[in-house]
């Protein structure tokens, strides 16, 4: 058994998402009622059409949260966006400027700016396929003894025309990326050291020095949780051009904002919450200007009902995402998407055994100590449900590994 699968076994038995894609499609049970709505909705429809949307996601803990994010994440990859998975105990969120470096991190900018280069050789007539993988495109040209300064100036109109010419993509953002792209191509040519440059600005480094970049062509400034939302904007739509239909970004854990223990490296005061509040409800205010965008912020439902620090202390972020009329029946259209509230439209004690038994066929193929549950016992976890601090699914896998055990 490979470090992976052992590590996802552990995790199975602890009632943790297992990390892994193959395992956790296999132990779904439920997911699919608001995931396939979203992916008809937003990911098919809304979002590639240039829409964007924020979501809550929250429950008691052992709700499937992160199991749903990571389906969530799964699925966006499969349809052509990138996800993108962020964790507010690792990334701080009061300043927005962190959270773009963290998406610009997993993005991998180089690797989209290869598409676009790509892009630039089909519009100047050539078939990117014919040009080896050890040559650049001007080195590929030199050799064809095709390379001329009408051949250069038509490059550097193609890259403007891609980039500059881009009304969604900040102007230096554009320059910085058009010389990015160039680097690849061979063409115009862009020295190592200046390369890193680039980069460092992009990444909102203190390294990356201005007059340098001025040198460059740029005209910079540094990047702040103030610009931090228009570069975000500008990455997205450099994501589009490479082919992506946008961007996926979750931000789990978001209850840390109401309290850490002392093993956390993020602590927040009540200045730097009030901050992240204010952080989201301008994302909120701004969220027509991004497009090919959905944000899902994930918590325990203790930042909600905690009145004092939780995100109802925050008027102006509460009265915009609040769910002011709540029906009998679950609304998979609401901003607020309380998982806790599935008990009678999903998890039904039918389906309860039904994720006992895919949770112990895994463990067993893989080990052993589970053993699924019956219908008798699903109908007194159903019944009881709606009490205590742990949520349904959590109950379910902690009953299956505990029968397992005992028998």
């Amino acid at each position: 058994m490979d470090n992976d699968i052992k590590s996802a076994l552990a995790l199975l038995k602890q009632g943790q998402p297992p990390g892994n894609r193959e395992i956790l499609q296999e132990i779904s049970v439920g997911s699919d009622f608001i995931l396939d709505f979203w992916k008809e909705k937003y990911l098919a429809d809304y979002l590639s059409q240039g829409g964007s949307k924020i979501k809550f996601l929250t429950g008691r803990t052992g709700s499937g949260r992160t199991h749903f994010l990571e389906m969530l994440a799964m699925e966006a990859d499969n349809m052509g966006y990138i996800p993108v998975s962020l964790s507010a105990r690792e990334v701080w969120i009061h300043d927005f400027k962190e959270i773009y470096v963290a998406v610009l991190h997993q993005v991998n900018l180089m690797e989209c700016l290869q598409p676009c280069c790509c892009e630039v050789i089909r519009q100047l007539g050539y078939n990117p396929a014919e040009i080896p993988e050890d040559m650049t495109f001007a080195d590929y040209l030199s050799s064809q003894g095709q390379l001329d300064p009408l051949t250069k100036r038509e490059i550097r109109q193609q890259l403007e025309q891609l980039f500059l010419a881009n009304p969604l993509i900040d102007n230096n953002f554009a320059l910085a990326c058009s010389l990015l792209t160039g680097s690849l191509l061979g063409y115009p040519t862009l020295e190592e050291p200046s390369c890193r440059l680039l980069l460092l600005w992009l990444e909102g480094s203190r390294e990356a020095r201005l007059p340098s970049l001025r040198r460059l062509g740029l005209s910079p400034s540094r990047i702040t949780k103030y610009n931090a939302r228009h570069m975000l904007r500008s990455l997205v739509e450099v994501c589009r051009l490479a082919g992506y239909k946008g961007l996926v970004i979750s931000i789990d854990d978001m209850e840390i904002l109401v309290g850490a223990d002392s093993t956390e490296t993020i602590r927040y005061t009540r200045l730097k919450r009030e901050d992240a509040y204010e952080s989201i409800r301008e994302l909120i205010d701004e969220i027509d200007t991004l497009k090919n965008t959905m944000f899902v912020f994930s918590f325990e439902r203790r930042l909600i009902d905690d009145d004092r620090a939780g995100l109802k202390s925050y008027q102006a972020l509460w009265m915009r995402i609040q769910n002011e009329i709540e029906g009998a029946r679950f609304n998979r259209f609401a901003d607020i998407v309380d998982l806790d509230r599935l008990i009678d439209e999903v998890y039904t004690p039918e389906n309860i055994v039904e994720m006992s038994a895919r949770l112990a066929s895994v463990i067993n193929r893989l080990d052993s100590g589970a053993r699924p549950i019956t219908l008798s016992t699903a109908e007194e976890l159903h019944a009881r449900a709606r009490f205590g601090k742990v949520s349904l699914p959590r109950q379910v896998n902690l009953t299956t590994v505990q029968e397992g055990v005992e028998q």
